[in-house]
């Protein structure tokens, strides 16, 4: 019996591990390669959200997003929530928005983590059948 309830405790934990691996910090890049923000991804009910934690630059720290749309309009980057709604869907988190600040434009977005590496996270944004996905790594 104790056998028994041993292996259905093993394996529920890659299950339920593997949906808290995307919470955390992230480290965000730039074209260079070079780490320019901390994104923060957290759980707001059964959704995943995400929020800019850190800017590193410090010149950059007080910018803001003139040319986001609607509620973000002018709002400080530092702090801002620009991953909204995804949910669970398999091994990925779909459904959900993530806005570029620079741009201003909002993209459909799914992120799910690299198959070999857990410190590795995939974030797919889309516009109709365009996509580009960047790599973020597990900030420490």
């Amino acid at each position: 019996m104790k056998i028994a309830v041993y292996f259905v405790f093993l394996m529920s934990i890659p299950f339920n591990l593997q949906a808290q691996e995307v919470l955390g910090r992230w480290e965000n890049t730039n074209k260079e390669g070079k780490v320019n923000s901390i994104i923060e991804i957290y759980e707001k009910g059964d959704e995943i959200y995400g929020k800019v934690d850190r800017i590193l630059n410090e010149e950059d720290r007080n910018r803001r997003c003139t040319k986001c749309e609607g509620d973000l309009k002018n709002e400080p980057v530092e702090g801002m929530e620009l991953m909204k709604g995804l949910k669970k869907d398999g091994d990925e988190y779909a459904g959900g928005t993530i806005v570029d600040p620079k741009t201003g434009k909002e993209y459909r977005c799914k992120i799910w983590l690299d198959d070999d590496n857990p410190d590795v996270l995939n974030v797919r944004g889309y516009i109709s059948l365009f996509y580009k996905t960047k790599i973020w790594r597990r900030a420490d």
